[in-house]
């Protein structure tokens, strides 16, 4: 199946025209034409089922025929609230996989040590929306806004809390206290890795503080074991 994306698309949704990117990619890429099928999902857990009605290349029309809602393939809720990683290309490659094994929402924090502080989210939201496109995702993740690690702290806290960072401080493995099918929130520290402060400002939240391994792992790295650890406690 080639899936396609659009969050305007909604029940009440009758024709659509694609962009002339996509309908570029479409008619001369994949070469179809007038009564093929296109499938498209808004990114909500809906897979519409269009039929080519013009096959023009700079705005291709398409009728919806069919809608279904697509099931979540996962019993569980991963917020994983990460600091950016001073090169762009880490933290793209992070949200790339992160999406591929499967997260529900991104919050990137500014902390005292974070060496980059300003992000090009929409640049993000393509590649979250490319991979889950490539992975047949109906369900898309959520990226939010960048905020400061304090506001991050003032938001409303429930199920699992954990942040992961590297003092040492008596910790447990993420793995051993994770349970299943549960909403789950997880702190992954800049390659400075959260400040005192910013460790007790947690703990005072009520996060438990976890080990992902024995390694000293990159940013980007223990967002991804965070993200699949997560994924194998709930096979």
């Amino acid at each position: 199946m080639q899936l396609f994306y659009n969050p305007e698309l909604t029940t009440e949704t009758k024709q659509f025209s694609f962009d002339k990117i996509e309908s570029k990619h479409v008619v001369r890429v994949l070469r179809k034409k007038e009564g093929d099928k296109i499938f498209i999902t808004n990114g909500l857990g809906q897979l519409f089922t269009s039929e080519i009605l013009i096959a023009d290349d700079k705005k291709c029309l398409v009728k919806i025929v069919n809608l279904e809602t697509q099931k979540n393939d996962r019993n569980y809720y991963l917020h994983l609230a990460i600091a950016p990683t001073k090169l762009n290309d880490r933290f793209e490659w992070f949200l790339e996989k992160a999406t591929e094994i499967g997260i529900d929402e991104i919050t990137p924090i500014i902390c005292e040590h974070s060496e980059r502080k300003v992000l090009k989210t929409d640049r993000m939201e393509k590649i979250i929306h490319s991979a889950a496109k490539q992975s047949l995702k109906f369900h898309f993740p959520k990226l939010n806004e960048p905020v400061t690690f304090n506001a991050f702290m003032q938001s409303d806290f429930c199920g699992q809390l954990f942040i992961a960072h590297c003092e040492e401080t008596d910790k447990k493995s993420l793995k051993s206290e994770l349970k299943p099918a549960m909403k789950t929130t997880i702190l992954i520290g800049p390659e400075g890795d959260f400040s005192t402060k910013e460790i007790q400002q947690s703990l005072d939240n009520d996060f438990i503080p976890v080990s992902l391994g024995k390694s000293r792992l990159r940013t980007e790295t223990a967002g991804m074991v965070a993200v699949h650890s997560v994924a194998f406690v709930n096979e």
